[in-house]
């Protein structure tokens, strides 16, 4: 029963003190007898094992779909033929390097301890155009487990279980519910695109791992800053207090430092969450009674939390080349030595690394080689067009004559669609209602989305998506929050409410039964394989 009454925060009334802020009906009755503390930073649910029960039982189950049968298929799956064999060589040799003819072959036939697998290289430096964070954190569980499909796999696999137990307790607390956290934690756990992004070795599953921790790192922040500001009281002053030790701040920034050092991407979310952390402070100042929030935000806010989270993420960057730094002959190592420069000020490592920078952005912004997989970004939300990272016809395997092995990188269809129409209430909320709960969620939301509209001509695939699924999850609890009803309501809105959600979750779990076949590549008669192709795009 607390947890129901938990819920009903997400139904939102104006909290006079703060317009920006919103409370639940029931707190609204209380609000004169209600302390500032309580009006800025509402209490967490009570219980500490009821807020760790659920977030950790669908992480269990979490694991289960994602590591049973990890090294299937036995095969190097889409680009885990450049990911896979670029971590073997930062392993080895510190950066990256061209490969013999036929590598994966020989890797296939001969893997296991990564150390004999040096002749699959050549000498010469090969020309990547990602940063190496995400490779090195695949190297390391080639290094644990061997240079097998289970070994380069199970790094990311690890990432996106931990990731479905940060969306349950970030949701947690964005709601104040233990139910509404572990609701969000199970459909993150029972997401096909999700769970596909954690059998493969690629980036992306990387990169959403650290955007969702420096969301998180950042929601902790507010709500100790408020806390902070509610224990000196309000004020009438024009600026109001300042602080400049905000470690959960700096925690972002190292994140989101992290999260460009996977994928350049990563940049759109420093600059979305560094305005977003800036805006929240200024409604906080305006909560507690400062005259001038926006000019107090800018001045005491806005350029130390540049600092913090800028400087942090730049510094955590670079860091992440260390292995190239340390190399004699990466790919453009020597450059600046090469070519000199008025700039004589400036070491010639970083010379050279700003070389390697302008040559990877001229790929980046130049490719449009035609895909049969390729996907634009309007369709990413429907999920219209998914890709396919491994397909197979083998015989005897399935009980059929024709059998098929797909690893189709779809998401659960139910969860994306009701997901895309709860972005739009959640738009409304946060528009018509105020609630920054609405407007955080679709700020993470839109920086994995908006950017990539602009790139119609680039060729680019909808797994990208990941990265927003943890937000487009959240804007779905949110909703279903609603649906449920607020603590107040009739006992019959509330019956109807709940019987809504269960309906809806028994739904996720069946679609997500139907389809983890083609998730996993498990072998199914070709018949079964063609039912589940609900569209002639999904081919």
């Amino acid at each position: 029963m607390t947890d129901v009454s938990q819920a009903s925060t997400i139904e939102p009334i104006r909290d006079p003190a703060d317009p920006d802020d919103v409370i639940d009906s029931a707190q609204a009755q209380e609000l004169p007898a209600r302390s500032l503390r309580d009006r800025l930073v509402p209490p967490m649910p009570t219980g500490w094992l009821q807020g760790w029960l659920g977030p950790l039982i669908v992480t269990v189950l979490a694991a289960i779909l994602r590591l049973v049968d990890l090294a299937r298929p036995n095969a190097v799956v889409f680009d885990e033929t450049y990911y896979a064999k670029d971590a073997l060589s930062l392993l080895l040799f510190g950066y990256e390097r061209q490969t013999v003819d036929e590598p994966d072959k020989i890797i296939l036939d001969t893997g296991g301890d990564p150390a004999g697998l040096a002749s699959v290289f050549t000498d010469s430096s090969s020309f990547v155009v990602h940063p190496p964070l995400g490779k090195w954190m695949i190297a390391s569980g080639e290094q644990v487990f061997g240079m097998t499909p289970f070994g380069w796999r199970i790094a990311t696999a690890v990432i996106g279980i931990l990731s479905v137990l940060l969306v349950a307790r970030i949701v947690r607390r964005l709601t104040r519910s233990n139910l509404l956290g572990t609701l969000a934690g199970l459909f993150m756990a029972l997401d096909g695109l999700a769970i596909v992004m954690s059998r493969t070795a690629l980036l992306d599953n990387f990169l959403m791992f650290f955007v969702v921790v420096a969301f998180g790192c950042l929601l902790i922040d507010r709500d100790r800053t408020r806390a902070k500001f509610a224990d000196l009281g309000e004020t009438t002053s024009a600026m109001g207090a300042r602080f400049l030790w905000r470690p959960w701040r700096l925690a972002a920034g190292l994140s989101l430092g992290l999260a460009c050092g996977v994928k350049w991407s990563g940049l759109y979310f420093i600059v979305a969450f560094g305005l977003l952390t800036v805006l929240w402070d200024v409604g906080t100042r305006r909560a507690v009674g400062v005259t001038m929030p926006w000019r107090a935000s800018f001045v005491q806010d806005a350029i130390p939390a540049f600092v913090m989270i800028v400087g942090t993420a730049l510094v955590a960057y670079v860091a992440t080349w260390t292995g190239w730094f340390l190399s004699d002959d990466g790919w453009s190592r020597n450059w600046a030595s090469e070519h000199p420069s008025g700039f004589s000020w400036i070491p010639d490592s970083l010379r050279s690394l700003w070389h390697y920078h302008l040559e990877a952005w001229n790929f980046h912004t130049n490719l449009d080689s035609d895909h049969s997989y390729e996907a634009n970004a309007w369709g990413w939300p429907l999920q219209a067009r998914p890709t396919s990272f491994f397909y197979e016809s083998p015989t005897d395997v399935c009980g059929a004559e024709t059998c098929s092995q797909e690893v189709l990188a779809l998401g659960n269809p139910i969860i994306w669609w009701a997901g895309t129409i709860a972005l739009v209430h959640q738009l409304w909320r946060w528009v018509g209602r105020r609630d920054w709960r609405s407007g955080a969620v679709l700020c993470g939301f839109a920086a994995g989305w908006v950017p990539w509209l602009f790139f119609e001509n680039r060729t680019i695939f909808s797994f990208y998506s990941i990265v927003m699924l943890p937000f487009l999850i959240m804007a779905l609890v949110l909703s279903l929050g609603v649906v449920l009803g607020p603590a107040d309501a009739t006992t019959n809105r509330r019956t109807r409410g709940a019987v809504a959600v269960g309906v809806f979750v028994v739904i996720v779990v069946i679609t997500s039964w139907f389809f983890y076949p083609i998730w996993v590549g498990d072998p199914i008669p070709y018949s079964d394989w063609n039912l589940r192709m609900w569209f002639p795009s999904w081919v």
